[in-house]
């Protein structure tokens, strides 16, 4: 088989065509191959895949395999260098380079999939196997774009599959200390919160188009086509591979979509969030082919329950909240590169990226604070959490959620950020009916047009 021509069969694969009540050939042919997750015991080991096993990918390959010993059964990657040392980690393990394919041939071996490609292929190797009812971890942000995020939830109620999105943080202690803290009233109503990242680390904006798109040699061990997956064809050139496709809008979502799955969770936690009414962003750099140089981006959202109406402002590119009163110039605040500034009735609370160090502002207020007593259960582990729904071992009352219907809101309550910068003037959101409704022409932000040859996939 061509890297350019994968046939109808392999086609079938993640293409039960996503529109509900289709009823094509197509999805005909896919159901016959649906299986219901495998029923394992908590002392069984599941065999998993992974897609996407270099960089990140092979972290989350080797947690998946260490959270009870289970078996990594297959491997896939366009990039045979980049992930020759997970390969070597797991010699048994059949290796692929498109998951199409190795989800047409392995399908009736595996359990569960490790999703951790590049933003722009999230959506269709998760779907592509929960639509063969595998369980699914999927790396920050979910998806690509706010429509593929929404699919994602949809289509992991619809197979009854465990998922979960690679925000490590969220299964972390930090995050449930301020939580507990912001709950218990310790700086009375929240009606701001401030968040900031040192992202990005890589070329945007003007930066990425002054080093220009060079045309290079597509490297012996790289599969170009199948890096592109959905995208448009372009010539290959180092500026998109393999680290700075981050900063175009084609495969990545810049700097919000790199750390916001990690730094915002903490306020989206806390604060009860879910879909914000109006997003208004100031942004340099910005064009229709790379992320902004910097962005500030203001998300407004309504009461929630007793919790009252509460701004949230992004900021990435080096600009930064204005500094507390009564703070010192060289003291850090949250992780100093990236954090959190709540902003409440009583006072101020800071948190560095994954909830971590929760400190009162001014500090002095630490000595006289009454911490509140540990409510929410500690996670066992960001990657025994997932194995565990796989097994369907049952958490905790009062656990943080961690499966797709937590991390599909959070991710498109991010991207809309993206999708403010784009649109260069304050929109607002209908969640209900996922429009922007004062201005039409930036519904076309909300969701992108697969290229020939997978559009059939989302």
């Amino acid at each position: 088989m061509s890297k350019d021509k994968i046939s109808r069969r392999t086609f079938v694969f993640g293409t039960a065509v996503m529109a509900a009540g289709c009823a094509t050939s197509k999805a005909k042919k896919y159901a016959a191959r649906y299986t219901a997750p495998r029923k394992v015991s908590a002392n069984d080991k599941l065999n998993i895949a992974g897609i996407g096993v270099g960089g990140k990918g092979s972290s989350d390959v080797d947690g998946a395999a260490a959270a009870g010993g289970n078996n990594i059964v297959a491997l896939c990657d366009v990039d045979q260098k980049r992930a020759a040392e997970t390969f070597k980690r797991y010699p048994k393990a059949k290796i692929y380079k498109d998951f199409r394919v190795m989800l047409e041939k392995e399908y009736h071996n595996i359990d569960a999939v490790t999703v951790s490609t590049p933003d722009h292929m999230h959506a269709p190797a998760a779907i592509a196997a929960m639509e063969l009812g595998k369980h699914v971890y999927v790396q920050k942000p979910l998806t690509h774009n706010i429509y593929e995020t929404r699919r994602l939830a949809e289509v992991a109620r619809q197979y009854k599959v465990a998922s979960q999105m690679g925000n490590q943080g969220h299964s972390g202690a930090g995050v449930r200390r301020l939580t507990e803290w912001i709950w218990a009233g310790a700086i009375g109503k929240v009606r701001e919160a401030h968040i900031w990242t040192n992202r990005p680390i890589w070329p945007q904006g003007s930066d990425a188009l002054r080093k220009g798109q060079r045309v290079q040699k597509v490297p012996d061990t790289l599969d170009w086509n199948l890096w592109l997956g959905v995208a448009p064809k372009r010539p290959y050139s180092s500026i998109y591979a393999p680290f700075s496709w981050r900063g175009w809008w084609d495969f990545g979502c810049g700097a919000l979509g790199d750390m916001a799955c990690h730094i915002m969770d903490p306020a989206y936690t806390a604060l009860k969030l879910e879909y914000p009414t109006s997003i208004e962003a100031v942004s340099e750099g910005s064009n229709d082919e790379t992320c902004p140089d910097w962005s500030i981006i203001t998300y407004q959202f309504s009461a929630r329950g007793d919790m009252p109406a509460v701004k949230i402002i992004w900021y990435d590119g080096g600009k930064l909240p204005p500094r507390p009163e009564g703070v010192a110039p060289d003291e850090k605040l949250g992780d100093g590169d990236n954090g959190t500034l709540f902003v409440g009735d009583k006072g101020m609370l800071a948190c560095g990226t994954y909830g971590g160090g929760p400190c009162l502002i001014p500090r002095e207020r630490m000595k006289e604070f009454d911490r509140p007593p540990k409510t929410i259960p500690n996670s066992t582990g960001h990657y025994q959490e997932w194995i565990d729904a796989c097994k369907g071992i049952k958490r905790p009352e009062g656990s943080l959620p961690t499966g797709f219907d937590y991390a599909g809101p959070f991710t498109e309550m991010v991207h809309l950020g993206n999708v403010a910068v784009r649109a260069g003037q304050r929109i607002e959101y209908d969640a209900e009916t996922m429009t922007i409704t004062n201005l039409p022409e930036a519904n076309k932000y909300l969701s992108r047009k697969y290229r020939r040859g997978w559009r059939y996939l989302v």
